[in-house]
């Protein structure tokens, strides 16, 4: 049983939980993730990690109350228990491995969308401590929707916001964001990494393809053991086959086959609907019995 020992609301239906889980936050790097079951009932739900604290022990995790699990772990405060958690899974971010003077010398830019810029945290962290400063994007609809924007800023280097209706920051998407600074006002970046949705990281790949300019994204593809076992999370990247939960869940953005993973990701929708509306009935029928 993993302990609940801090529950924040980022945005609407926008949840962070700091669970307690020494052994996770101890070997946490950037850019795994972690699996958590709410209970015995529970889906097996994969979450990157947004922070972790060796200290204290815990793991930060982002919850984006959508679906049936989601909801279901949003439900869920502080002092109450998951089941299980799981982790670190998954592969570090590369450069956590490369040499210190080599990054100081290259220009990293990291473009989050909605929730993306909950495991973009820790990277631009990672980046601070080590003495290097990065240029980061947060991008959503609206300014209600914008998340961790404090924790980024005290760590990134420059902090761009993004809104597509232009009530806060930038005016559009994250793309014409990253057109505004590398056309117009001149900025050169060595590499961008992009998480976020999936038909975010599709288009903020085709450009950067076209401006010259590497790419890394986290892909989130359909989840199940999280050991590779299971093949769900199957993905194409530079025409083989890969599994984002022991390859990834970072890739070389320009390799990935964007079309096939967007397929794949929406082959389960109408069963999620069911079983979400199937939730929402239940949840109204106990707290209607509670009255």
């Amino acid at each position: 049983m993993f302990k609940i020992v801090e529950k924040k609301s980022l945005a609407p239906n926008i949840f962070s939980m700091d669970i307690l889980a020494p052994r996770v936050a101890e070997s946490a790097k950037p850019g795994q993730f972690v699996i958590v079951i709410a209970d015995e009932q529970g889906e097996r739900v994969p979450l990157t990690i947004c922070d972790y604290d060796k200290e204290k022990g815990t793991v930060t995790i982002v919850v984006q109350s959508m679906g049936c699990s989601t909801k279901k772990m949003a439900r869920y405060n502080e002092g109450e228990y998951f089941k299980d958690f799981v982790g670190p899974l998954g592969q570090p971010s590369e450069y956590v491995n490369e040499d210190i003077e080599k990054l100081k010398k290259e220009k990293y830019l990291f473009v989050a969308g909605g929730v993306g810029a909950a495991p973009v945290y820790p990277q631009v962290r990672w980046f601070h401590e080590n003495g290097i400063d990065v240029d980061v994007i947060v991008g959503a609809k609206n300014k209600e929707m914008i998340i961790l924007e404090d924790k980024i800023k005290s760590v990134a280097g420059n902090l761009y916001i993004a809104t597509d209706d232009g009530s806060y920051g930038f005016n559009g998407m994250v793309t014409g964001l990253i057109e505004e600074l590398v056309k117009n006002q001149g900025k050169h970046y060595d590499k961008v990494i992009a998480i976020g949705p999936m038909i975010m990281m599709k288009f903020v790949c085709k450009l950067t393809d076209e401006l010259g300019i590497d790419t890394v994204v986290s892909l989130n593809p359909i989840m199940v053991d999280g050991t590779g076992m299971c093949g769900a999370c199957r993905v194409t990247v530079g025409n083989e086959t890969k599994f984002a939960c022991v390859d990834g869940p970072e890739f070389d953005g320009h390799l990935v086959d964007f079309d096939e993973a967007l397929k794949r990701q929406a082959q389960y929708k109408n069963e999620e609907c069911e079983k979400d509306e199937q939730y929402e009935c239940r949840c109204k029928q106990t707290e209607g019995g509670a009255k």
